[in-house]
């Protein structure tokens, strides 16, 4: 019931809006892109959460300002089953809006599991900053399972190596509030503290107009003792490894149009 009231509220929070921005807009712009991940392994905020290597396809639309996205999660190691099996799909739906060089974006996101009665969602508000190392700030609240919320800071920078490729560093920090999607500590308690840290590099690679290629590899590691607990059971849970840190990475494939 929780989750058909949060989405009839963004809903109409759209519904409303979309009005005054056909009015203000002329000609909104539609584009899309369609992509593919193959990674070493599925982590979420630090969470490692399959024990092989997973295809993560992702198709998304927008319209001017709004934007809608399905991704998926395949994993071809099921602790469970020992086979590949889809296990999960989220739709995402977002706004987006520019002042000058500040950038806000206001979204929902649900989280469908495969074979699990687990299903959750956030709401979340991101603003980023057009300048040097790009920094950014992202709120998420969840409403559903984890009745808490997530805080995630990054930076950036792209460096240019040959003409049309380009080298792209980040780094990012987390805070848990209370998200019980993000674990628990050694006491078995939701906590707010720190949560993990993460350094990533990529290499953008264009092979035509509309199709690139990005190899990408990350390191992701807690930042505080409640944060290793919660990421080292996740990880026992998910793969049967009792790993607090993980270094991953794997290839992008996007196609835009």
């Amino acid at each position: 019931m929780r989750q058909k009231i949060c989405l009839l509220i963004f809903t109409i929070l759209i519904a409303t809006a979309l009005p005054v921005f056909a009015e203000e807009t002329k000609g909104p712009e539609v584009s899309g892109s369609a992509s593919v991940d193959i990674m070493s392994n599925y982590v979420w905020r630090g969470q490692k959460l399959s024990d092989g290597y997973v295809i993560q396809p992702s198709a998304g639309i927008t319209y001017g300002a709004f934007g809608v996205n399905r991704w998926g999660n395949w994993d071809s190691d099921q602790v469970d089953s020992g086979t590949g099996e889809h296990t999960e799909t989220d739709l995402t739906l977002n706004y987006t809006y520019s002042i000058d060089k500040l950038s806000l974006d206001f979204g929902y996101i649900y989280y469908a599991f495969e074979g699990t009665p687990n299903d959750t969602q956030e709401f979340y508000v991101s603003a980023g900053y057009d300048t040097i190392m790009a920094p950014s700030l992202t709120y998420y609240l969840d409403v559903d399972e984890g009745d808490g919320s997530f805080l995630v800071a990054s930076i950036g920078h792209s460096l240019d190596l040959i003409e049309k490729v380009s080298l792209n560093l980040g780094a990012s920090a987390s805070m848990n509030f209370d998200n019980a999607v993000m674990g628990t500590n050694s006491d078995g308690d939701t906590f707010t503290a720190l949560y993990n840290g993460e350094l990533s590099a990529s290499v953008s690679i264009p092979v035509t107009d509309a199709i690139s290629i990005e190899p990408k590899i990350a390191y992701s590691f807690p930042l505080s003792d409640d944060a290793e607990e919660a990421l080292e059971a996740i990880a026992d849970a998910s793969s049967g490894d009792k790993e607090g840190d993980i270094v991953y990475g794997g290839v992008n494939i996007t196609l835009s149009f």
